[in-house]
Formats: C-alpha cells, sequence, structure tokens
C-alpha cells in the first residue's frame, strides 16, 4: 500500500545521486527526494546536506504508478526570508498605486510648455542629424553593394 499524500514519515537516506537522494520509508519502500525538495537554501551539491544512513523527516507529495515523490524542505520550519535589497525582481508585484487627490501631482502642476526659441533649435539639430545619416547611409550602400558583388538593378 503506497504512503498517504500529505503524511510525514521516517525514513533513512538510502542512496545520494546528483538530482537527489532515494529514502527508504517503514515497509521497505522507498522514494525520492528531488534536490529542489531538499533545502530552504539552494543546493548545488546533495552531500553538503545529507550522508548515506542518516534518518530523515520526509512530507509525501505524491505517489503514483508505485513512484513516490517526497520532500525533506517541507517538513521544516519555514524560515523568513530578509527583505530584498536593490531593485525588486521583475516577477515581485507592484507596489499599489496612490490614492487620488484632489490636487493634481506636483509634476504635473509644473508642466509648461517650451518656448518656441528652443524647438528651432531641436528641429534644426534634428535636420542635421537626418541629412548626415542619410549620407552616411547612401555612402555605406554603395560600398557594400561593391563587396556583393551585385549589380544595380534597372
Amino acid at each position: 500500500m503506497d504512503p498517504q499524500v500529505g503524511s510525514i514519515l521516517e525514513g533513512k537516506v538510502a542512496s545520494i545521486t546528483k538530482f537527489g537522494a532515494f529514502v527508504t520509508l517503514e515497509g521497505g519502500k522507498s522514494g525520492l527526494v528531488h534536490i529542489s525538495e531538499i533545502a530552504n537554501t539552494f543546493v548545488n551539491d546533495v552531500h553538503d546536506f545529507l550522508q548515506e544512513g542518516q534518518e530523515v523527516k520526509v512530507l509525501v507529495l505524491s505517489a503514483e504508478k508505485g513512484r513516490i515523490n517526497l520532500s525533506i524542505k517541507k517538513t521544516l520550519p519555514s524560515q523568513e526570508r530578509p527583505a530584498p535589497r536593490g531593485p525588486r525582481p521583475f516577477h515581485a508585484p507592484r507596489p499599489a498605486a496612490p490614492q487620488q487627490t484632489d490636487r493634481p501631482h506636483p509634476a504635473q502642476a509644473a508642466q509648461k510648455p517650451l518656448p518656441p526659441s528652443g524647438d528651432q533649435a531641436f528641429e534644426d539639430k534634428l535636420k542635421r542629424f537626418l541629412s548626415s545619416s542619410e549620407g552616411k547611409m547612401a555612402d555605406l550602400n554603395r560600398s557594400m553593394d561593391g563587396k556583393r558583388g551585385g549589380r544595380r538593378r534597372r
């Protein structure tokens, strides 16, 4: 009879592999504790946490088709993680949006249209950049056509 899913059992580490450890349970059954289910921290080498013959408590994750999946880390007391420092990871939820008020945001209130003289200077710079960029691209295309051996089409 397979052990009940969710039950915590005592077992003995029978063998250790690079992907986990096989644990012998009561009644001669054995199950696998995957490397990701050994400890609450990153496990690079199973030998750093377990030795053959060691008595361990395991939680039965699943028992199907004669295979028993076990977890050691789910029997351990949960560790509180320190608050992360630096930027949030990409999958972290965003903080709640600030509540709406009747007053406009200071950045919105301070926005004023730019003076026309600044726009003209920018437009001139943009035109100069575009003309020099088009000239450089034309030179590049001409030199690449010669290296490809292609002929211009009419």
